[in-house]
């Protein structure tokens, strides 16, 4: 049934108040991610090193991920990813992650996950349909602050740096073990059709006017143009 009318809401055929639902619910998403993003990097001395923001090819931010208290304690949240493109950030995809234990203790609370590809390898792996941190992609926990050293010795050991905030707390995690997989169908609401994850990380589909404070927010604090 859903998947029906989901594709009535493509073909602009019935049912708008689902259709208008479902895109509200994708535009809340980007803003939490915004004020995920505002909230940690403005706190220079507890926020991702400069070092890093500057060198970053890709940001994804996954807010309020939530870990389930029942029967495995499986995590599970959905969140964005932009890419840097020869012209700017490009539009932004969602995608989905899951897995078992993260090696910290949230309860039942969200917790929110940033995670920065630092370089074309982690841009690549992104492009997949599905994989796995630390399986398909090496990852480490990412530093804070403005350890300079440290940050650019973590960033040479790993494709995918990760961070979470929980309780107030925003530090380096281990993600392995996580999978992060495309969300086609939520990319393909947002868009109003269907686009590629690569055409749109490659920068080949204009940005929807939703999605501009999110993007605005990862230009101020990853900068427009990559350190050489």
């Amino acid at each position: 049934m859903k998947r029906l009318l989901l594709t009535l809401c493509l073909a602009g055929m019935a049912v708008p108040a689902f259709c208008a639902s479902d895109v509200e619910k994708l535009d809340s998403r980007i803003d939490s991610a915004r004020n995920v993003l505002d909230e940690i990097m403005s706190t220079p001395d507890k926020a991702i090193p400069d070092s890093i923001a500057r060198k970053a090819v890709c940001i994804g931010v996954v807010p309020g991920m939530v870990k389930g208290a029942f029967i495995f304690g499986a995590e599970y949240g959905q969140g964005i990813v932009t890419c840097r493109t020869g012209h700017g950030w490009s539009a932004p995809v969602f995608i989905r992650m899951a897995g078992g234990s993260f090696g910290f203790q949230i309860g039942g609370q969200g917790t929110d996950l940033i995670l920065v590809a630092t370089n074309d390898k982690g841009f690549q792996d992104l492009l997949h349909d599905k994989f796995k941190i630390g399986g398909d992609a090496s990852a480490a926990a990412g530093p804070v602050g403005r350890d300079a050293q440290a940050a650019t010795d973590v960033s040479m050991r790993a494709e995918l740096l990760t961070w979470s905030r929980a309780k107030g707390l925003f530090a380096g995690v281990d993600l392995n073990g996580v999978s992060v997989s495309q969300n086609k169908e939520d990319t393909d609401k947002f868009y109003g059709g269907d686009h590629s994850f690569e055409t749109i990380l490659h920068g080949s589909v204009p940005p929807p006017p939703a999605s501009q404070p999110f993007l605005d927010a990862v230009r101020k604090y990853f900068h427009e143009a990559r350190e050489q």
